[in-house]
C-alpha cells in the first residue's frame, strides 16, 4: 500500500484542511435561514427530477385532486427534508448547479431541510457506473482531488451566496467500489482504495470549508449487505478518510422487505458501533404497483432506523409517475397523486 501522498496531492489536502480550519460557524446574525426542526429525524424524499418533469408537462395533485407545488404536497405528507443530486456538466442541463439552486430555493421556501448529493459525474453514478466528468477525463489522480474539492466548494458556495445552508452533504453516490473510475476504483488495488479515500477527504474538506456544521455522508447501495459495508468503510478508515454519516440505499420487493429490513437494522447497528458514525437511509423505494407493501416497508424502516439513532429515511423520487424515464418505483400514481406509500411519512 502506498504510504505517502504525491507532493501535489499533499499540497492540495493541506490547502483543503487549511480552508476547513479557517472557516468558522456563522454567527446567529449572519447564518442563512435554515429549515424547520433541522435536528429532528429527517422524513425525506429525493425530488431531483421535479424541474425536468414539470418542463415536460407533468403536474402534481393532492389526494383530493387539488393541483399544488410538489414540495407543498410532499410537506403535507410529512416530508421534512429534500435530497437533490448535482452533476458536473450534464448534457441536457438538468441537475447541474443552476438547476440544483432553483430546486433548493423552492425546498427552502417550503421550510424543508436539504441534503445535497454530489455524483462527481456528468451522468448517473452508482455501483456499476462511476464515470469521470468529460472535463476531468484526462486529469492525473492528484488533479482529480483538486477537481473534486473545487467543484464541491464552488457548488456549495453558490448555495451559500443565495442564503441556503444544507444540513447534509453527500460526497459521492452509491460508492460501493469507489468513484471516478479507474483512479478511485477501490477494488483495483490498495493504491486505488487510497485514492478513493483522498477523494472523499477532498469533498469533505470543501464541504466543511463552506458549511462547517453540515454533516458529510459517504453513501453506498444495498444497506442490507454488511459484508460490503464493512469492506468499504474499513478501507476508508484505514486510509485516513474522514466522514460523519454512513448512508445507504434500500430497494426490496414486496415479498422480501421484512427480511431485508431485519438485515438493514443489523447493519446500521454494526456501522454505528464499528465506526462511531451516525447512519442514514439516503434512498429507499419499491415498485409503485406495491403501494400497500411499500407503506409497510417504509413504516418499519423508519421505526428501525430511529431505534438506532439514525438521522432519517429518504424515498427516492416519489414524484416520478407514469413510467417516467422507465422508472417504476415512484410513489405517485398515474394521475400524479401520492399513493398510500407516502402515508408512511405522516407523523
Amino acid at each position: 500500500m502506498k504510504s505517502t501522498l504525491t507532493l501535489a496531492a499533499a499540497l492540495l489536502l493541506g490547502l483543503a484542511t487549511g480552508c476547513q480550519k479557517e472557516a468558522s460557524e456563522p454567527t446567529t446574525a449572519t447564518r442563512p435561514a435554515t429549515a424547520d426542526a433541522t435536528a429532528a429525524f429527517a422524513y425525506g424524499a429525493d425530488a431531483s427530477w421535479v424541474t425536468e418533469m414539470e418542463a415536460a408537462g407533468k403536474k402534481y395533485y393532492t389526494n383530493s385532486g387539488a393541483q399544488q407545488d410538489l414540495f407543498s404536497i410532499l410537506k403535507g405528507k410529512g416530508i421534512g427534508a429534500i435530497r437533490l443530486r448535482v452533476w458536473v456538466n450534464p448534457s441536457n442541463g438538468w441537475c447541474n448547479t443552476a438547476d440544483l439552486l432553483a430546486k433548493a430555493k423552492r425546498a427552502r421556501a417550503a421550510g424543508l431541510s436539504l441534503l445535497i448529493d454530489f455524483h462527481y459525474s456528468d451522468v448517473w453514478a452508482d455501483p456499476a457506473h462511476q464515470t469521470k466528468p468529460a472535463a476531468w477525463a484526462g486529469q492525473s489522480t492528484s488533479a482529480l482531488y483538486k477537481s473534486v474539492y473545487d467543484f464541491t466548494l464552488n457548488t456549495l458556495t453558490t448555495l451559500k451566496n443565495n442564503g441556503i445552508t444544507p444540513e447534509w452533504v453527500q460526497v459521492g453516490n452509491e460508492t460501493n467500489d469507489g468513484m471516478l473510475w479507474q483512479d478511485g476504483r477501490a477494488s483495483v488495488s490498495a493504491t486505488n482504495f487510497q485514492n478513493f479515500a483522498y477523494m472523499i477527504n477532498s469533498g469533505r474538506n470543501a464541504s466543511k470549508a463552506v458549511f462547517p456544521n453540515a454533516k458529510v455522508i459517504v453513501h453506498i447501495a444495498n444497506g442490507q449487505d454488511n459484508t460490503t459495508a464493512r469492506w468499504l468503510f474499513d478501507g476508508l478508515k484505514a486510509n485516513g478518510a474522514n466522514w460523519d454519516v454512513c448512508g445507504f440505499s434500500v430497494y426490496p420487493t414486496a415479498s422480501t422487505w421484512a427480511s431485508t429490513n431485519t438485515q438493514v437494522l443489523a447493519n446500521l447497528k454494526d456501522m454505528a458501533a464499528r465506526y462511531g458514525k451516525e447512519v442514514m437511509i439516503c434512498e429507499a423505494g419499491m415498485s409503485v404497483a406495491d403501494a400497500g407493501p411499500c407503506k409497510s416497508f417504509l413504516t418499519d424502516l423508519i421505526t428501525k432506523t430511529k431505534s438506532v439513532g439514525g438521522l432519517g429515511v429518504f424515498y427516492w423520487e416519489p414524484e416520478a409517475y407514469a413510467n417516467w424515464q422507465g422508472y417504476t418505483m415512484g410513489a405517485f400514481d398515474t394521475s400524479g397523486r401520492p399513493t398510500v406509500a407516502m402515508d408512511a411519512f405522516i407523523h
